[in-house]
């Protein structure tokens, strides 16, 4: 008869349990990391998208030269598309205030503004509530507006920002600060 017990011994299960403590060791720093990277691609893309939204908007107000929209736009209100001081700009969502042709800085849930030309969230004029839930914080104050990514360890210090444009100007846009991303 055969009494042998088929089985792993304690030393096989030690050196098991050893190999995935050290590979965890090494993974989950590198998944961290992955989270770091995926917050700095997103605020590096929500930066791309503000200056490709301001700059094709001046274009529109160039291409319209000054000459008023006949019809309302989606939401409402109809676009004097001005290259003055201030004026406003219809696209397919909504009527976009300008400063001096380009994307004005507005508060959430007031007129639209780069936030909406944007387009970050699904929503045209989003609330906070919308925009935090789509993972981004916005904030203004005068002429600037700060755009954040939710989630980063030290938020202050994972964004840009965008300053209106200066009379025959363009508007500035910050280089993205990453360090707490």
């Amino acid at each position: 008869m055969n009494n042998k017990v088929k089985g792993f011994t304690l030393i096989e299960l030690i050196v098991v349990i050893i190999i995935l403590g050290i590979l965890a060791a090494v993974a989950l720093p590198r998944f961290t990391n992955l989270q770091r990277d995926a917050r700095i691609a997103k605020l590096n893309a929500a930066r791309g998208s503000v200056a490709a939204s301001a700059a094709l908007l001046h274009a529109t107000v160039l291409a319209r030269a000054n000459i008023a929209d006949i019809t309302a736009c989606p939401g409402g209100g109809t676009a004097n598309n001005s290259n003055a001081a201030t004026g406003t700009v219809c696209t397919e969502n909504g009527l976009v205030n300008l400063v001096n042709a380009y994307p004005d800085v507005t508060a959430i849930g007031t007129t639209a503004g780069i936030l909406s030309a944007a387009g970050l969230t699904t929503a045209f004029n989003p609330t906070l509530v919308q925009l935090r839930a789509d993972g981004y914080n916005y904030t203004s104050t005068g002429n600037v507006a700060t755009f954040q990514i939710q989630g980063a360890p030290t938020i202050g210090s994972c964004q840009f920002t965008y300053t209106e444009a200066a009379a025959n100007g363009a508007p500035t846009i910050s280089a993205a600060v990453t360090t707490g991303c």
